[in-house]
């Protein structure tokens, strides 16, 4: 890493709330990969590589051969898709490619994610009516949606450090606001106010309405090439200054029994990202922390490094989390919360952006830009963008 390979084109569809695209998800996944190699000033028979990452209600057309194969791919030399399958992948996904081009496997390679709801996902009973694994130490107790079991995580964290429900709400607010600068934004000319924060119904406490991601159809994607061939492309490259994936020890036990509850179980991938950096968090000129939901996040900033937990409610108030001028912004386009959620991989394009200085809520002379990936479902994942090589 450390710059070895950037990111030379963004792309993405245009963003609808669920069920509400005129396209199949193959199209939308088309669109943005289309969008992000014109981005990049190059053809579809550069393409050599793909990485994507999706779940089992995806659509079976999502598949990288297909992909590659419709768009005119040209001899695809390296296909990935990370394991798990949540929005704890996103970053993992630029680690890829930055591994295959760095090592010489693939020069051009396409990160992309795309959802549609009215097709498959949510909403529908896909499974079985037994549950078993670790789905059986949830479900029969109220535990089934992730709304729920994040809800249990959050609300033990936030007692143990005295955290209050303020403090969410300035994750919340922070994405709204930055939204109602953003025309991609699902929320964009919907802006929130504390009031109607604390007021909106609870989904599963200490959650409002508010406190959850979306669910949208769209599509976003990425290309990565070297460093070296980055100068010769017409975009200011973001070069991949480092990236880490993985969880902490027995991170993987969903019933809450491993040794880092009630923690994110992120905090060794904070450590290696700064390691293999070379910088500190105190470094970071502007971060995209997934928003699964707002407590999750405030555990991210904690576990990356930002702050210790029993620090987090001064740390995330008085505007400290929006741009331009606060101390940390953080999900400059809306986020998961109010710009779209497409599995989050839409967080690494405004990282991009932050580094090229196209963003709607542009920070003044970022040097280094960070994607949070987590913690949603173990492992998570993050990636530093910088303005120069290392």
């Amino acid at each position: 890493m450390l710059g070895s390979a950037a990111v030379v084109g963004v792309g993405e569809s245009v963003y609808y709330k669920a069920g509400r695209a005129p396209d199949t998800v193959e199209q939308l996944a088309s669109t943005a990969i289309r969008n992000a190699v014109a981005d990049a000033g190059l053809e579809m028979a550069d393409i050599d590589g793909v990485v994507t990452y999706n779940t089992p209600l995806d659509s079976a057309g999502l598949k990288a051969a297909n992909m590659a194969s419709w768009l005119g791919f040209g001899d695809l030399k390296f296909a990935a898709n990370p394991t798990s399958g949540g929005g704890n992948l996103g970053a993992a996904t630029v680690a890829m490619a930055d591994a295959a081009v760095s090592s010489g496997y693939a020069r051009n390679v396409v990160v992309y994610r795309a959802l549609a709801q009215g097709t498959k996902r949510y909403g529908l009973v896909h499974g079985p009516n037994l549950v078993g694994g670790e789905a059986a130490y949830r479900t029969p107790y109220g535990l089934g949606a992730p709304v729920a079991f994040n809800a249990v995580l959050a609300m033990k964290y936030m007692h143990d450090h005295s955290i209050s429900q303020d403090a969410l709400a300035e994750i919340a607010l922070a994405s709204y606001a930055h939204a109602q600068q953003n025309p991609r934004a699902v929320m964009y000319g919907k802006p929130l106010s504390r009031e109607v924060y604390h007021a909106s119904r609870w989904i599963a406490e200490p959650f409002h309405l508010f406190d959850c991601c979306q669910e949208n159809d769209g599509a976003c994607a990425i290309v990565v090439t070297s460093g070296e061939h980055a100068r010769d492309l017409p975009n200011t490259p973001a070069y991949i200054r480092a990236a880490a994936s993985g969880m902490q020890p027995k991170g993987g036990y969903w019933a809450f029994n491993d040794d880092a509850f009630p923690s994110g179980r992120y905090a060794t991938i904070g450590r290696d990202l700064w390691n293999r950096a070379g910088v500190r968090p105190e470094d970071i000129d502007v971060a995209q922390f997934y928003e699964n939901f707002t407590g999750t996040t405030l555990m991210a900033i904690a576990d990356m490094g930002f702050c210790r937990p029993e620090e987090l409610e001064a740390f995330v108030s008085d505007g400290r989390l929006r741009a331009p001028d606060g101390g940390l912004p953080i999900n400059t386009s809306g986020g998961n919360l109010a710009e779209a959620y497409i599995h989050g991989l839409q967080l690494i394009n405004e990282a991009v952006r932050q580094i090229r200085g196209e963003s709607v809520n542009q920070v003044p002379d970022v040097e280094l830009s960070l994607s949070v990936a987590g913690p949603g479902t173990p492992p998570g994942s993050a990636v530093l963008f910088s303005r120069s090589a290392a």
